[in-house]
């Protein structure tokens, strides 16, 4: 990206923090209706993010028509297995999860909002908010004093919007992810599939994702146990072959579910992806719940410019959360639900999804996109999770 200008005078429309999937999708939408829009982003892009990098079907269908973009494989075929044991190789009837870069898809993302006419400043990190009267007041790290009518956090899981808005969550965990090269003879034995091994920890999966030379790999868990996390991930990697003296990458993130009574809005400040903590419970992916969030927000961010007064604000807002709760929010609220089920019994789970045709073609079509989250819940699955549905406690609530 070329250097930003110096600071500038003036109100934006709209002023979007953060420019991965959510943040991105929502700069665009709003300059495609008008609004003078400037993204800002901490880092330099492009910027490595850790993140498997699999697009499932409800992804790849909110992405802006004709985005350039490198897929480096696409997985038709998906090994399943129960710590180690187990493993069964089922073939999905329509090949869907496109492995990418998520600095290239983030990169691809920026440069459509650019396209579309919104102003990209990287490298400058947001160091406050206020609002008063109807505008809202950025600070910036380099020293700008940025005011706009409507400002998007979707700076990732970290947020400092979040924090200004009082986003609260119901789940928090910790990946730990390795990028690892590979050689050719183990490129071809992973070509096309992908692995997905239901862990020793409550509610923990390790997962390889491959891209032609290189593998993703990583594991997942509730936050709160880092050393038996680390070692399990040791042991996943030595036992797929992929535990290497120097990977590429080797970094772990926290992934953050949403409480379903989070606010999504303070006044005229929105949030939006990670920052929301709109993430899968179970399979923890999120790039899709930002991609949608992110043009919801966008769509909200536009009508909150155009708003004649503060109670027209309000209401653009809460039609904001409606959307998001209706549509996101329902999906989180069934994936809370298989969550519990997998984190207490996962064999179960296990057992259903290889051993059940009709589980399995649940699951198929939410990867590809033909359903949502609750569809996964099938008759089987519905009556396990109706037995085991106690609440969950201890899940690294924050």
């Amino acid at each position: 990206m070329p250097a930003p200008p110096a600071p500038t005078t003036g109100t934006w429309d709209v002023i979007v923090v953060g420019a991965g999937p959510a943040g991105a999708t929502a700069a665009r939408v709003a300059a495609e209706h008008g609004c003078r829009t400037l993204l800002l982003e901490r880092a330099a892009i492009p910027r490595y993010k850790t993140c498997g990098g699999g697009l499932i079907g409800a992804a790849l269908a909110a992405l802006p028509p004709g985005l350039p973009l490198n897929v480096y494989d696409t997985a038709g075929r998906f090994t399943f297995s129960l710590n180690g044991r187990s493993r069964r190789t089922l073939v999905s009837r329509s090949p869907t999860i496109a492995m990418v870069y998520r600095s290239e898809l983030d990169a691809a993302l920026t440069e459509a909002a650019a396209a579309a006419g919104a102003e990209v400043w990287d490298s400058i990190a947001l160091t406050t908010l206020q609002q008063q009267d109807g505008t809202v007041t950025v600070k910036t790290g380099r020293g700008d004093t940025l005011l706009a009518r409507a400002v998007v956090g979707a700076d990732g899981s970290a947020s400092r919007v979040a924090r200004y808005v009082g986003v609260r969550c119901a789940q928090v965990d910790l990946a730990l992810e390795a990028e690892v090269p590979v050689d050719a003879r183990t490129a071809e034995r992973w070509r096309g599939r992908l692995l997905m091994e239901w862990g020793p920890l409550p509610g923990s999966f390790g997962w390889v994702f491959p891209k032609g030379d290189v593998c993703t790999a990583g594991v997942v868990a509730a936050r709160g146990n880092p050393t038996a996390l680390r070692a399990y991930k040791d042991d996943f990697l030595e036992r797929q072959g992929l535990l290497v003296p120097r990977p590429l990458r080797d970094t772990g993130h926290l992934t953050r579910c949403r409480h379903p009574d989070s606010p999504l809005a303070r006044g005229r400040v929105l949030v939006a992806g990670d920052a929301a903590a709109l993430v899968d419970h179970w399979s923890r992916e999120g790039i899709s719940y930002a991609l949608r969030s992110g043009g919801f927000a966008g769509h909200a961010a536009a009508r909150l410019v155009t708003s004649a007064d503060e109670a027209q604000a309000r209401l653009a807002t809460e039609r904001y959360g409606q959307q998001v709760d209706n549509v996101l929010g329902a999906e989180m609220r069934a994936s809370g639900t298989l969550m519990n089920l997998f984190a207490h019994h996962p064999g179960l789970v296990h057992t259903a999804l290889t051993r059940l045709p009709p589980a399995w073609r649940r699951l198929d079509a939410y990867i590809a996109g033909r359903t949502s989250v609750a569809g996964i819940m099938t008759p089987p699955l519905a009556r396990a999770a109706a037995l085991a549905s106690r609440p969950t406690t201890g899940r690294g609530k924050a």
